[in-house]
């Protein structure tokens, strides 16, 4: 993967830890490698220091160990992982998604249709960058229409587990995943917060068995 242009971004380190679990999650840095930080940083263009603010962070979310005079090396990701986060995610953000269905505005279901749609041409383009950018504005856009921020802060820190810029690679992903998004926006114009918890659950829920099995096949899930 070709890194990206570090240089003018104002959240460093948050970019580089983004960048970092792309990495892992894609087999590029498996696990019982180590991740250099002085290479990292000259690969990226930029200091040490959001490099290893990165990593830091990274190590926190149990992705990598720090080892004495060896740097951080990466850490296995376990099918039970990955069947957790999902669990999770479908628990909080079916309450979101039953939240939203109560408050959400005319406007604001225009937009996430809207965003929706866009988010289709992506897959059909097979733009896997576009479609992974669309798919975060449209959980991000129902968050903020359930009103609830400080259940939206703790679905952002769980999603952070969650390989996201895979489920455009997974072959039958983007057509189930329209299916349940075009359902779930059925459930949020009709108000009905039962059908939005459950639409929402189901989706979150679904993605994990081929994302391990996807991961699996990539060496990356043992």
């Amino acid at each position: 993967m070709t890194a990206p242009d570090f240089a003018a971004r104002p959240q460093l380190s948050e970019d580089v830890a983004r960048f970092v679990r792309r990495r892992i999650f894609d087999g590029t840095y498996p696990a019982g490698g180590y991740i250099r930080l002085e290479q990292l940083a000259s690969e990226l263009g930029i200091s040490v220091t959001p490099v290893r603010e990165a990593l830091f962070e990274l190590r926190a979310e149990g992705l990598l160990a720090q080892q004495p005079r060896r740097g951080f090396v990466v850490l296995p990701v376990t099918g039970r992982d990955i069947a957790d986060v999902s669990n999770v995610q479908a628990y909080v953000g079916g309450e979101l998604a039953a939240r939203a269905a109560h408050a959400i505005t005319d406007g604001q279901l225009r937009e996430l249709t809207a965003i929706q749609d866009d988010l289709e041409d992506a897959y059909a383009r097979n733009d896997g960058e576009r479609a992974v950018r669309l798919n975060h504005e449209f959980h991000r856009a129902i968050n903020v229409a359930a009103d609830s921020p400080k259940l939206a802060q703790m679905m952002s820190l769980i999603t952070r587990y969650a390989p996201e810029s895979v489920f455009p690679t997974i072959e039958s992903w983007p057509d189930e995943s329209v299916r349940h998004h075009r359902e779930l926006l059925a459930a949020l114009g009709a108000h009905d917060a039962d059908r939005a918890r459950a639409a929402m659950s189901e989706h979150l829920a679904a993605g994990a068995a081929p994302l391990i099995e996807h991961l699996k096949s990539r060496g990356v899930v043992r």
